[in-house]
């Protein structure tokens, strides 16, 4: 109970004023989204479902890779996120397993851990590394755009609970974004320093081509 009531706190900590002319936007999703988010469902088709969000209360696939999932409920899901500027996600991670390097173009992300222990952190700017290992009912925050990681450092399943600010943080994995992508191999190799053969292996695991 007691991370529910932290995780609502947060949810009031991280969404902005909604000051508007109107009560609410939920998304129009059958619309293009644009730089300010999707344009308003219009009022009479809105439902009572539209500001409600199921099945966070269990864990997603596993990736066999990284040995964690993530759940998550963005504008795109959930369009009552529309103009709140928040939006929410939960990572269930094995013993031993991972979120690897990623940052959010749009959003801070703040993670509150609900189980286990993991150890979290974030590079920053200036390549000055800020990295704590956090137990059940820490929490900590991810500034906008800098590339961050959790490992799971217990011995036990880790359960982490994640507010963005923003209903549509956008993400980058970076191992995703070179391995998986169609950049071609001669130039992961320049800019990396990674030899041929594990640059294959790494395209081959991450679905990428080039």
């Amino acid at each position: 109970m007691l991370h529910i009531l932290v995780l609502f706190s947060l949810f009031l900590l991280v969404s902005s004023a909604h000051g508007g002319v109107v009560d609410f936007c939920v998304a129009n999703l059958s619309a293009p989204q644009g730089p300010e988010g999707y344009s308003c469902k219009p009022p009479a088709e809105v439902t009572a479902d539209d500001f409600v969000y199921s099945g966070m209360n269990v864990p997603g696939k596993y990736s066999s890779l990284f040995n964690d999932n993530a759940k998550t409920a963005f504008v795109h899901q959930f369009p009552g996120l529309n103009g709140q500027g928040l939006s929410v996600a939960r990572t269930d991670i094995a013993p031993g397993g991972a979120v690897p390097l990623n940052l959010h173009t749009s959003a801070s992300e703040t993670i509150y851990i609900a189980e286990g222990s993991v150890t979290a952190g974030f590079i920053s700017s200036d390549n000055t590394v800020y990295m704590k290992t956090l137990n059940e009912g820490d929490i900590m925050v991810f500034p906008q755009g800098l590339m961050h990681f959790l490992v799971n450092t217990g011995e036990e399943k880790a359960l982490v609970q994640a507010i963005f600010s923003s209903p549509n943080p956008g993400m980058q994995g970076i191992s995703q974004a070179l391995f998986g992508s169609n950049l071609p191999s001669e130039f992961i190799e320049k800019i990396t320093l990674i030899d041929a053969n594990e640059v294959r292996r790494l395209k081959a695991l991450f679905g990428g081509s080039g």
